[in-house]
């Protein structure tokens, strides 16, 4: 589907401050989301399958060997333990299940545990499902579609122009290989990046319209949650009108794409995160995102709920007009392994109070950190910085 405004038109839109202004731009935004998608929402959930050291030196990464900051980890997580989490996932009223690992690819031993898992949680749950695993070949690609995933998350992101500020480890054009490597084995693509990593509002333009030419069926849009001792580690908040205003334009950029408010929501947007929702989203990261927290599941309905939109199960999980396109052995029903316990839910028992023996993703108490014994110089000669507290966002030009 065609962008709704031109090039030209975009960066006019980007230039906007006025509140009023921003406004009736999230207004046509929203007409953009109602006209496509309806009141359907198509809600995430991922896990952090592994984390731990990086050898990139991606900017905005506290895992990466190159930063300062001490380094999350864990190890690789076992299939029935990524099961566990999907469950809660499903039970939290997520419509899918994201398995995500650090890292630009994965040995052989993980590689394995990410399909046993894709499998079980294909077998016992109604969650789409997707992965996260970095760098692949068509092979591997292929081999997650037999296993049930059914789409792929690899970022760009930034603009190809700015792309070297970021990372000079990782080229642009791995990452669209490794994109068209899953368009090519039959998966879908989710395909987005961060806003706020200093790049300037014409360079976000540009990585629209750069998406746009890729064409993924989702784009999720993270903002920047500036991490201590990382090369961005000293970069303000997004003013939270200017990031409203920016997922509008998108919106009105890629009007038939899956948009979906990621990482840096909870610090960068706080109170507007609603209205984020009306500027064109059809869905967020429920719960907490690989290292830091977000809001409650409940908290995420509610958003959407507001401007009367369907958060409920639905037979396609809520992502009309793409329906699941599970093959072979995963045909038809899967068992309702949660739906006894949320169908119990009553005014009195809200699905969180439910005890299913299951938890979503909590790196505050999941993870452990650990200060690197060496910091490597980074490649591009860049400081690694610490953020000075402020009480104040600026607005990002």
């Amino acid at each position: 589907m065609p962008s709704l405004i031109t090039r030209e038109e975009a960066l006019i839109l980007g230039e906007i401050e006025d509140h009023a202004e921003i406004e009736a731009l999230i207004e046509r935004a929203w007409q953009a989301r109602v006209e496509q998608f309806g009141d359907s929402t198509d809600m995430c959930s991922l896990v952090n399958a592994k984390s731990g050291g990086c050898a990139q030196d991606c900017g905005f990464c506290a895992q990466s060997r190159f930063a300062e900051s001490e380094t999350p980890l864990h190890a690789m997580m076992e299939p029935e333990q990524i099961l566990e989490h999907a469950q809660a996932a499903e039970a939290a009223g997520a419509h899918r299940f994201c398995m995500v690992t650090q890292g630009q690819g994965l040995s052989k031993r993980d590689f394995e545990k990410i399909l046993e898992g894709a499998r079980m949680v294909a077998e016992h749950t109604n969650l789409k499902r997707c992965a996260s695993i970095g760098h692949m070949s068509v092979t591997r690609a292929k081999q997650l579609k037999e296993a049930g995933i059914q789409r792929v998350h690899h970022n760009v992101e930034t603009s190809r122009s700015y792309y070297p500020e970021v990372t000079s480890t990782v080229q642009y054009e791995g990452r669209i290989r490794t994109i068209e490597a899953v368009r090519e084995a039959g998966l879908e693509t989710c395909v987005g990046g961060i806003l706020n990593l200093g790049e300037s509002r014409a360079q976000r333009v540009e990585m629209a319209f750069e998406l746009a030419a890729i064409d993924p069926t989702s784009v999720p849009i993270n903002l920047l949650n500036p991490r201590p001792g990382t090369k961005f580690g000293d970069r303000e908040y997004m003013d939270p009108w200017e990031a409203v205003k920016w997922i509008a334009i998108f919106r009105l950029i890629l009007p038939a794409a899956l948009f979906r408010l990621c990482g840096g929501r909870v610090e960068n947007i706080a109170e507007l995160q609603q209205l984020a929702v009306r500027a064109g989203i059809n869905g967020v990261m429920m719960g907490n995102f690989l290292t830091t927290l977000g809001n409650t599941p409940e908290e995420d309905r509610a958003m959407f709920e507001e401007y009367g939109l369907n958060v409920a199960r639905q037979a396609d999980n809520g992502s009309n007009p793409r329906p699941d396109n599970r093959s072979g052995w995963l045909d038809g029903e899967t068992p309702t392994v949660v739906d006894d316990f949320l169908d119990a839910a009553t005014p009195a028992g809200p699905i969180e109070a439910i005890d299913i023996g299951v938890r979503l993703w909590d790196p505050s108490s999941q993870l452990r950190f650990a200060r690197k014994k060496v910091v490597l110089e980074r490649p591009d000669g860049a400081p690694n910085v610490w953020r000075k507290p402020t009480e104040t966002a600026t607005a990002d030009r």
